[in-house]
């Protein structure tokens, strides 16, 4: 009776902490099974951590919204507006391609956390194909432009990513968002702007 009082007490003491308790008397299913429960309970806190975590860093620095960046981004060049993403996930700056009247593109960047602009440098790349002019024109004639793309989109979460891709002939916007650990694409419709689910990824 003492043995079965002493680890009830003990079991008591680590749940209250939020530790484990290891079943000192050989025989006693009812103390393993509480040590096993106190084990899953721990690791499950662990886990929501690492998912807390992981959200975290998928934007970190990143005060300045997709729609933001995308913003200011036009305000110091202006033009067309494709693409925007935060370098090497949020570690830099916003990075937003624009494509000028003439044709020319250049990257802004954009402060994350204050949104001011860090500079402009042009595209010297002029290997764009029959694709990427297709796109671009499609974009040009949208009811839907990359700012507002990245605010339909963060109504799906935290927008990490939004650009042009074209699928299959259809052109549309596409967005990487990540909430409460989970990342997620989606496609935003050039005409209407609707926002349905492309895929979700860990």
């Amino acid at each position: 009776m003492k043995r079965n009082i002493v680890i009830a007490t003990l079991t008591a003491a680590a749940l209250a902490t939020g530790g484990t308790v290891a079943a000192f008397a050989s025989g006693n299913d009812e103390a393993t099974a509480t040590q096993r429960q106190a084990d899953t309970s721990a690791q499950a806190a662990t886990d929501r951590d690492d998912d807390a975590t992981e959200d975290r860093t998928a934007v970190r620095g990143a005060d300045v919204t997709a729609a933001e960046a995308i913003a200011a981004a036009l305000k110091h060049a202006p033009g067309t507006a494709v693409s925007a993403d935060l370098e090497d996930d949020g570690a830099d700056a916003w990075k937003v391609s624009v494509v000028k009247g003439d044709g020319t593109e250049y990257d802004v960047r954009i402060a994350p956390d204050s949104g001011k602009a860090l500079g402009a440098q042009r595209d010297t790349d002029d290997d764009h194909d029959a694709d990427d002019r297709a796109e671009l024109a499609a974009v040009k004639g949208a009811k839907t432009d990359a700012h507002e793309a990245a605010l339909a989109a963060a109504h799906k979460g935290t927008v990490s990513e939004v650009g042009i891709d074209d699928d299959r002939g259809t052109v549309a916007w596409t967005a990487d968002t990540v909430r409460d650990g989970k990342h997620s694409e989606w496609k935003v419709a050039l005409g209407t702007g609707k926002v349905t689910q492309d895929r979700d990824y860990d």
